[in-house]
């Protein structure tokens, strides 16, 4: 399960295994920075939230839980922030965003553990659209088990230093991050029209991953947050329509059987954000 969860889930940071007793209740897990847009050369503090239908606390997370920590600033190197950011108890994650473009940074965590009843685990891949592993659990005679689970979290932001210029050809936005499951957007989202269509791959260890179910947010957005839910292709690709101005959010969840001594199942969760201002087409 995700870095989000109902009080009693979020524990499942601090000690080895989570028994869960509320409802196998889903939430996400994004980076989200206090303004999307900044000027050149400003610091950024990267919020770590959790929660539901994208709206989150902050994550209380220790810095020993981050194993990737990454900024790709066009025109550069991937910088790695771990070492900095880690350096306390408290994680740290203000960065300065020196040059002008699109920005992308990247974080992800190590495995924790969790158990949830038969029932639970149930609802909570039901909820969640994993019809696969619901079928592997009934084939396998593992319906009436507890569900023994090892979850990570990915997540990405696209934060925009100045204005989205055409003329911003270095692409940091698009590179691959090296997540072990991540959503790469194949156009920028601050250069984009009215209107506009947005393609995400979905790849699992630099891989495309076929048939996962993606899903687009909007903070705000009513009835509901929740956009759309769409699969990717053969190809890992997912088309997203971004309907309105706002604050998007991309996630997806892999969930994997493993033959483990402490877990069935390794769950791996990504998000991507970025905001939306549709620009004028010439």
């Amino acid at each position: 399960m995700p870095l989000s969860f109902a009080p009693g889930f979020r524990k499942a940071f601090c000690v080895p295994i989570c028994l869960a007793a509320g409802a196998a209740a889903a939430h996400e897990f994004w980076l989200e920075p206090a303004r999307f847009v900044v000027a050149p050369g400003a610091a950024v503090h990267l919020r770590r939230l959790v929660g539901e239908s994208f709206r989150g606390q902050a994550w209380a997370g220790q810095s020993r839980r981050v194993v990737q920590l990454l900024h790709l600033a066009p025109g550069s190197a991937p910088t790695n922030l771990l070492p900095a950011a880690t350096a306390a108890d408290t994680l740290s994650t203000t960065v300065v965003l020196r040059r002008p473009g699109t920005h992308l940074l990247a974080l992800a965590s190590n495995e924790a553990l969790l158990a949830l009843p038969a029932d639970q685990f149930t609802a909570y891949l039901q909820a969640e659209g994993l019809t696969q592993a619901l079928a592997l659990r009934q084939q396998r005679g593992h319906a009436a088990q507890p569900g023994r689970e090892a979850y990570r979290r990915c997540a990405k932001t696209l934060v925009q230093a100045g204005p989205a210029l055409p003329s911003d050809t270095a692409r940091a936005w698009g590179r691959v991050a090296g997540l072990p499951l991540e959503l790469v957007p194949e156009q920028n989202p601050y250069q984009l029209g009215p209107g506009a269509a947005l393609t995400v791959r979905v790849l699992a260890a630099g891989r495309p991953v076929a048939g996962q179910l993606v899903r687009l947010w909007r903070r705000g957005a009513r009835p509901q947050a929740l956009l759309s839910t769409v699969h990717s292709n053969q190809n890992g690709r997912a088309l997203l329509r971004l309907s309105e101005p706002g604050e998007y959010m991309v996630s997806t969840l892999r969930m994997q059987p493993v033959a483990r001594p402490d877990a069935d199942w390794q769950s791996t969760w990504s998000t991507l954000t970025f905001s939306f201002q549709p620009v004028s087409q010439p």
